[in-house]
């Protein structure tokens, strides 16, 4: 049985191959889910390309064992994402999720149960260290989000 990382670059090897660059079609979904985020993008192609790409690489990261550089990433990104308010949980959440369907659709054929179930164990992951480190930012500067989020575990 091939490693959950294997399974993932796998699929992004397809999805590549496919010619699907994919922060278009995830940014798309992105924005009919939330359309009022499109307004706090100063520039949508430099964002499209960091977001998508720092999450692919935090997810993969976390499947090849490489959680010591992912969490100073994580832990960055939710410092530097307290700039654009109390952003709900759910946001967060949803473009983990829509991340691995885009996947998923790009993949086309090459996509499997085995590499879905690979890339949603690991977006759990990374949604755990996303909340780890937002609860951390506000016990650290208290009165940003403390409370509002779900438990990890």
């Amino acid at each position: 049985m091939p490693s959950d990382a294997n399974l993932m670059e796998t699929s992004l090897i397809a999805v590549a191959d496919a010619g699907v660059e994919l922060r278009h079609p995830l940014f798309a979904r992105w924005f009919v889910a939330w359309p009022e985020r499109r307004a706090t993008f100063i520039n949508t192609d430099a964002s499209s390309r960091r977001m998508t790409d720092e999450t692919l690489e935090m997810m993969l990261g976390l499947a090849k064992g490489e959680e010591n550089w992912v969490w100073p990433l994580v832990a960055e990104l939710a410092f530097t994402h307290r700039s654009y308010g109390r952003l709900p949980w759910v946001e967060y959440e949803s473009w983990i999720d829509l991340t691995i369907d885009c996947i998923g659709d790009a993949a086309g054929a090459a996509w499997s149960a085995d590499a879905d179930a690979a890339w949603r164990r690991h977006g759990e992951r990374l949604k755990a260290l996303i909340i780890e480190a937002r609860e951390g930012w506000d016990r650290a500067m208290p009165g940003h989000i403390l409370g509002e989020l779900p438990a990890v575990g």
